[in-house]
């Protein structure tokens, strides 16, 4: 039940999510975002210690981060983090610094932008 409780859960998010991303509501994505990583930690059990460390990491940050989740399969992987541009530089050093020391392991941090997505040629 738990894993269903995510699914639907998961879906209800991304519809929010998609009406605060047409807002430019970028404080209740980032709570979206940030209840999708308990979801998908906790109810569908697809996150790992490693990332589960990369995402408090970002999400007690501070001002300008807005929120963290995993993101792809699960498993580890990646987290994507919605931060604020003038806040990414400071937050990408913070997580490289404090990820090794929490982990003994570097990990590596990349700015990304969005891009309008898939669509009929």
């Amino acid at each position: 039940l738990q894993r269903a409780r995510h699914v639907v859960s998961e879906n209800e998010r991304t519809v929010k999510t998609a009406d605060a991303l047409e807002k430019g509501d970028w404080e209740t994505v980032g709570k979206l975002m940030n209840a999708s990583h308990t979801s998908m930690r906790d109810d569908y059990e697809v996150s790992c210690e490693e990332i589960d460390v990369l995402v408090d990491l970002a999400q007690t940050f501070g001002d300008g981060v807005y929120g963290s989740r995993l993101t792809g399969g699960g498993f580890g992987g990646c987290t994507v983090t919605l931060v604020k541009k003038d806040s990414a530089q400071q937050l990408i050093e913070y997580l490289k610094t404090q990820y090794e020391a929490k982990t003994g392991t570097k990990c590596v941090c990349f700015e990304t932008a969005a891009a309008s997505g898939a669509k009929a040629i």
